[in-house]
Order: structure tokens, then sequence, then C-alpha cells
């Protein structure tokens, strides 16, 4: 197993902040800020899954919108590592990115909504072909029924629309779209959740096998703790706008570090009826991202806190646990005696 100097970066994220404008009054001043992302760290190696997992509100939507430059950042850096060079995707004017455009695709969470219902399938999947240089109705036809074979679809229903298909098809359908221009990496956006457990796990084992017939790179986004053991390589945990843990998936499993991600785990239904399994119940809500806790965001509902967490930030830090890399932003780690391991080895 190649251990993380070994593998090759796709995506190097650095400090990602997103914030958002809070606005009142009649001339609709600026009184306050959503920080949606609050300085967001982390790396994506080409050919694996990385998952992002959280609470609803906790910044994984706009952290996939914001890599891709469908929501604009206030500060940080996202490097692309492209052959021999690497570009930060957020310095680049709007031409200059149309190139990585093509290398960068995303799935959205509603199907539906993301096809134009007005739109036949062909309709929809030749506007990318044209955008990026596939002219000709009969080479397009051509591409777009492959695509549509590659995701078990048959190739005629490109000339239907999008309220004659069911849901996993829609969804198979926005995944084919994403396909069309042979990207590198692909974001999927909750891309499962809104269909049945018997589709989701067709959707899902399509993903895998597309993974390793195109070399694919994910970065998975979902709620459901199940899908994303399932599909990850590697899992991120966020909460209120910056990621609190990151490791391999089964590394995550078998040594969740960071309290949150405890009781975000022990909330995972077991389908023994007899297996008793203790549950975390976090007092309070989620505090609101527009000002959140000074110190350690997630203090106000720890059952650990210390004087420490309530005025020292913690930093995502690598620990060295059972031969991997674990990463936790936890004052905790410091009372562990878990080997902490220097930045660049």
């Amino acid at each position: 197993m190649k251990t993380e100097q070994q593998k090759e970066i796709l995506l190097e994220v650095n400090n990602l902040k997103t914030w958002f404008p809070v606005k009142k009054g009649v001339f609709r001043s600026t009184v306050g800020h959503v920080k949606a992302l609050d300085g967001v760290s982390f790396t994506v190696y080409k050919g694996e899954t990385l998952g992002l997992v959280g609470e609803s509100g906790c910044g994984k939507s706009t952290l996939g919108k914001t890599l891709l430059r469908l929501v604009k950042s206030q500060q940080g850096s996202v490097l692309y590592h492209d052959e021999a060079e690497s570009v930060d995707l957020l310095k680049l004017d709007e031409k200059s990115m149309g190139a990585y455009r093509k290398k960068m695709q995303i799935v959205f969470q509603d199907p539906y909504s993301s096809l134009n219902p007005a739109f036949t399938i062909f309709t929809s999947l030749k506007d990318p072909l044209n955008r990026f240089g596939i002219h000709g109705k009969a080479a397009q036809r051509k591409l777009i029924g492959d695509l549509l074979e590659a995701v078990n679809m048959r190739p005629e229903y490109m000339d239907r629309y999008p309220h004659e298909f069911s849901g996993g098809q829609r969804q198979r359908i926005g995944i084919a779209r994403a396909l069309s221009v042979d990207p590198q990496l692909v974001i999927c956006d909750e891309a499962v959740s809104a269909l049945d457990v018997s589709i989701r796990a067709q959707v899902l084992n399509l993903l895998l096998e597309l993974k390793e017939k195109r070399n694919l790179t994910y970065i998975f986004i979902t709620h459901d703790l199940s899908v994303v053991e399932y599909i990850s390589d590697r899992i991120a945990v966020m909460y209120l706008g910056k990621i609190v843990e990151l490791a391999p998936t089964q590394g995550l499993y078998d040594h969740t570090m960071h309290p949150y991600t405890q009781a975000l785990f022990s909330a995972i239904p077991l389908a023994d009826l007899d297996a008793k399994k203790q549950r975390i119940v976090l007092e309070g809500d989620v505090p609101s991202p527009v000002n959140p806790p000074s110190g350690c965001s997630f203090h106000p509902r720890c059952r650990y806190c210390m004087d420490r967490c309530r005025t020292e930030e913690p930093l995502l830090q690598p620990y060295e646990i059972e031969g991997n890399l674990h990463y936790v932003a936890c004052h905790l780690m410091d009372t562990k005696s878990y080997q902490k391991v220097k930045r660049g080895e």
C-alpha cells in the first residue's frame, strides 16, 4: 500500500475561506458574514475517493462548489496538479478556468432540477460537447449513446425528456453528463441521497465501476455514514465550516478520535437487533456560522471540554495511528500517547 508521500496529488486545498455577507436595512449594509468555510485544508490524491461528511449546514456542498468556482471564495488556494505544473484555480480568469472545467465536473444532488425539463437528454448532454470542441450531430449522438450505455441505459433514451425517467435513471443521466467531457475529478454532491435504497446501491456500484474503467478521482459529499464507508478510501469530517478529522476509512471507523466524530458515528443504526450500542447525544444546537464560538467551535457541545478549548482554536494535526496518517483538530490529542507527525515527513 502506498504511503501519502508516494501517492500522486491531484488537488491541494489550503486555508480555504468562503463567507457570505449578511445584509440588513434599507441600504442593505453588510452587518456580518456567514462563515460557510472557515479555513479548510486537505489534499486529494489521484484515483482515490475522498468522502466528505457532517451535519446539514456544515459547509460540505459549499466546499464542492467553491472548488469548481461556482461559489466565490475570499481567501485560500486550490492547487490543481496537472502533469508537471501546479495551478491555483482561484487565481485564473474565466477564459483560463475553462480548460480546467473540462477536467473537473459535478453530479448534483437533485437529478431532476439539474436537467432542463424542456430539453431532451440529447440536447442537455450536447451542450458540454459543443463547449469543449466536439461538434457534428452524428459524432455527438455516437458519444452520448456510448455514455448512456456506460451508465447502463439504452442509447435511444437520448431522445426522451427528463420527466419520462425515474429518479435513479435521471441520476445516471447526470453521471453521464459529468463524464461527457472525460474529466479527471468528479464531485458527487449528495448524488444518491434522493434515491431509494435499492437504486442507491446500483448507482454506488456504477460509480465504483466507472472509477476503475476511467481512472477517475471522486470527492463524495454525503450525510449517509453507511454510504461513505462503502465508497470512500479516506473520509473527512466537517463541523461548522472546518475539517475536524480526516483519515483512511477503516482507520476512522476503528479509531474515531474527535468527540464530534464519535457522536456522529454512534448514531449509525446496527442491523443486529440484539447488539447494543451506546448513543452519544450532543447537547444544544449547532452554533451560528455568523458568530461561531471562540476557541474550538465544538466546545459548547463537547463532553470533554477543557478551559483551553474555550480560548484556543485547535489545528488539524497529523498523527500516526497503526501506520496511517490520521488528522485530528482537538486539544484532547495532546493528552494521549499518539505520535504527532511533523509536517513534510
